[in-house]
């Protein structure tokens, strides 16, 4: 886990110095004094769980993203609408409507 993102998220003003990859091995330093700070770990997992969240939330994009067809291919598909013919306009549209099938938009909840 990504411990540092939770704790830059729980304390934006903090210097870091993490030398390992475990909530052990971090080093949380304040800003203004130079010194520790007390550190509140569910404070930190609770920001972690936030940025999970948010990362679950978009995850459809990010899969969307490579599958999607080329923008060289809709200039090409535009020229040839613009020439009287929308077939290839039509099938870049059915391709992205594919995509956005294969991987929808979570709904959300609230």
């Amino acid at each position: 886990m990504d411990w540092h993102r939770g704790i830059r998220k729980a304390y934006p003003d903090a210097k870091l110095t993490i030398s390992g990859d475990t909530l052990d091995d971090l080093v949380v330093i304040n800003d203004e004094t130079g010194g520790p700070f007390a550190f509140d770990q569910a404070l930190a997992e609770a920001a972690w769980d936030e940025i999970a969240a948010e990362a679950a939330a978009t995850q459809y994009q990010r899969n969307r993203q490579p599958e999607y067809p080329s923008l060289a291919d809709l200039a090409d598909a535009l020229y040839w609408s613009n020439q009287g013919d929308n077939t290839k306009l039509d099938e870049y549209y059915a391709a992205c409507a594919a995509v956005k099938a294969k991987y929808p938009k979570p709904e959300v909840s609230g």
